[in-house]
Formats: structure tokens, sequence, C-alpha cells
């Protein structure tokens, strides 16, 4: 007889108008982790607007255990410049701190890699910040790495329409 307990199994899809609340909630939770709740905008009615309408500007699949959204991996695509594929960005990949480490965080990172192969997309892209290690060290476990080609560049002042 083992004592040892079962993690409950993970199932990922892509999301539908009923996960809207539970998505905003996690995409709140990254931003309360990111640090940048202050400038957090996003609705409700934004991801349905933008994520469900016919001409969607991303996609959000989500990881559910036992029923629950417990993670998402929001996405969209780069169309094809030089090599007639498009690029995968990985936006946001985020588990609920009390589903981590149960796989949930990988089985979104599968999905992801199909959804590549499905656009025949020429990689997947994404952004960690500098000290989130334990984030790092995941990526590097899944085969991840870091890109020592390119650096990350913005605009130091804000843009605001007039």
């Amino acid at each position: 007889m083992s004592l040892t307990p079962v993690a409950p199994k993970v199932s990922v899809r892509p999301f539908k108008r009923g996960d809207v609340t539970d998505i905003l909630s996690l995409m709140r939770e990254l931003a309360v982790y990111e640090r940048y709740i202050d400038q957090f905008r996003v609705t409700e009615s934004d991801i349905i607007e933008n994520g469900l309408n016919s001409s969607p500007r991303f996609g959000v699949f989500v990881a559910e255990m036992d029923g629950d959204i417990v993670g998402i991996a929001v996405h969209y695509e780069i169309p094809w410049t030089y090599d007639l594929k498009p690029v995968l960005v990985l936006k946001e990949l985020f588990v609920s701190k009390h589903a981590r480490a149960l796989g949930a965080g990988k089985a979104l990172l599968t999905q992801i890699e199909k959804h590549a192969l499905e656009i025949n997309a020429s990689r997947i892209v994404w952004t960690v910040l500098r000290d989130n290690v334990a984030a790092k060290q995941f990526y590097v476990e899944v085969g991840g790495q870091q890109d020592t080609a390119w650096e990350l560049w913005e605009f130091v002042h804000s843009i605001k329409a007039e």
C-alpha cells in the first residue's frame, strides 16, 4: 500500500467564453507577481473582444486540474518575414502558485509546441524577468534556451494617444 499522494491529472485546451473570469484572475495574479498591477487594465470584455472574435488578436490555452483552471498560456503570431514561417510568441505562461510543480506548466508548453507545429512556425519566443530564477530553471529543464543573438529594446517614454 502506497501513501504517496497522486498528482491530479492536467488537461489543456483552448479557452472559451466561460473561462474568461478565471483567465482574468490568473492575469491579475501574474501582474502582481511581475510588479505591474498598477498599470494592469485588461477587462473580461477585452479578453472576449480580442480573443474570441472572428479574427482574434491572441489565443489562450488553459490548464485544468480537477475541473479548475490553474494555468494559462497566452500566445500570438508574428507573420512571416524572411523564411515564410510565422513566429509564435508566448506572451504569458502562468500557473497559480498552488498548482506549480504538478505538471501544468509542462502541459501548457507541450500544447504551445503542438500549436507551433500546426501553424508551421519557425520558432517559439518569450521573455522572462531577469530575477525570475525559478522560471529560467523551468525553461532550461524543458529544453528552452536564452537567445544570445538578440537583446530586448524598448522606447523609454510612454506612447500616449492624444
